[in-house]
């Protein structure tokens, strides 16, 4: 405890101390301030958290909370990837809005759920993954356990690897989503990378990432983006992806795909799920994190899953086992809002049917977006600079080429806030800011180095 000692009367000029003080060393924690003719020092005892250094902001996260301490009426937010309508507004899906009123009905109660989640949202994730008359399902062969949204669902997933996988290593593309390697950092899996963009064509390293992916050591787990690469927005073609999964054969890698867009890339949930169904079908084994975050826009609610495609039925129970015994320590179970509202969804016909017009809508707004500030760059840049880049890309994010300096100029002169590796999210951008945009980005490429 800390002590405190009061001189009362003392004469603030002169101080008498006894003999025993005289010559003794002044105590470093001892504080004192004097109030006229009253003394005060404190002994202040040192924090036992003293090590602990101030971790620096999340380079995502940390841009949304320069744009809300900026004043100026011109401001953009394209650093997080959240939809927002054309008014820029955060949007609630009328289906959803749907789904959690038949909740109410029912009267539904919060009682815990199971270690693995709500059982009619875990059949509905595989269901909506692999097709509902996927033979894979029929039989038994996909350990799924409902997780914390995606990140939560790769964390399970990276804590299973380094408890059954010692020593295997994931490779993960450059770039990639800025949470990926802390995952891995912390659940202790090492990582390295595999070639995936092409700085001078805008687009795919293609023979890049399949000499990398060659080149890892056999058995190791590759992580993949089954739709609308983030950051990038660059996907391999369907031709692309059959030699990807080629190469994976060969080396007896294990595909994992984080799964993050489904249906919210192309508007399709079937076609954006082509690229897990083409590895699943080859009868490969499989590691599948998905995220309800963008396609319903259940952001706060923290939903997803990790599905684990395994060679038997049998496999899959142990392996599911084994997932509910990681996550039984780091959360118990999972929250069952989120998880009602997407089982609610899918399993109604007239909401699911409703909720693809939804995304579908979604997917257009952004399409329509891309192609207006493609339209816009073509029209103000005279240099003959090609800029289609940005119509190749899909999702709602652009990589715009600019580097960290010009990306500084967006935000310094422009005020539009972005990630510093160019990366815009077009899910934040309205028709009306093109323009302001295009201004901005091509004064950031030609005027600054």
């Amino acid at each position: 405890m800390a002590s405190m000692m009061l001189n009362l009367g003392a004469n603030p000029t002169s101080t008498s101390l006894p003999k025993t003080f005289i010559g003794a060393k002044v105590n470093p924690v001892i504080k004192t301030q004097s109030f006229g003719r009253v003394s005060m020092s404190v002994a202040v005892k040192a924090s036992r958290f003293e090590g602990v250094t101030m971790a620096p902001p999340d380079p995502i996260l940390g841009v949304s909370e320069a744009f809300k301490a900026d004043t100026d009426a011109k401001k953009l937010n394209l650093g997080v990837g959240a939809y927002r309508t054309e008014e820029l507004q955060p949007k609630v899906l009328d289906v959803v809005k749907k789904a959690e009123n038949l909740m109410l009905e029912r009267g539904e109660n919060k009682e815990y759920l199971p270690i693995e989640g709500l059982a009619a949202f875990n059949m509905a994730t595989a269901e909506l993954l692999l097709g509902a008359d996927n033979p894979i399902l029929q039989q038994g062969r996909v350990a799924t356990i409902q997780g914390l949204s995606g990140t939560g669902s790769l964390r399970l997933a990276g804590a299973f690897i380094e408890r059954y996988f010692p020593g295997a290593k994931v490779l993960i593309s450059s770039p990639t989503w800025g949470n990926h390697k802390n995952i891995f950092n912390d659940s202790r899996v090492p990582w390295s990378e595999y070639r995936y963009y092409d700085p001078k064509t805008v687009g795919l390293d293609f023979d890049g990432m399949v000499a990398d992916i060659k080149a890892a050591p056999e058995g190791t787990f590759v992580l993949l983006h089954g739709c609308a690469h983030n950051p990038t927005g660059i996907d391999p073609t369907p031709e692309q992806w059959e030699k990807i999964a080629d190469v994976i054969q060969e080396k007896n890698h294990i595909p994992f795909f984080d799964v993050a867009y489904q249906g919210f890339a192309s508007g399709s949930l079937d076609q954006d799920a082509s690229s897990v169904r083409l590895f699943a079908a080859r009868g490969m084994e499989v590691f599948v994190a998905q995220s309800y975050s963008k396609n319903l826009g259940l952001y706060a609610e923290r939903v997803g899953a990790i599905n684990v495609i395994c060679s038997s039925s049998d496999v899959a129970t142990r392996v599911k086992s084994q997932l509910k015994r990681i996550a039984r320590p780091m959360y118990s179970n999972p929250p069952v809002h989120g998880a009602r509202i997407v089982a609610n969804v899918v399993g109604d016909p007239t909401l699911f049917n409703e909720w693809k017009v939804e995304m579908e809508a979604m997917a257009g707004r952004i399409k329509g977006v891309r192609q207006k500030l493609y339209d816009s760059l073509s029209a103000k840049d005279k240099s003959g600079k090609d800029w289609s880049f940005i119509l190749k890309q899909i999702g709602m994010f652009s990589f715009t080429g600019l580097n960290k300096a010009q990306s500084d100029n967006m935000t310094d002169k422009w005020h539009i806030y972005m990630t510093k590796d160019g990366r815009i999210s077009l899910a934040g951008l309205s028709l009306a800011k093109c323009e302001y945009l295009a201004d901005a980005i091509i004064d950031s490429f030609y005027n600054v180095s």
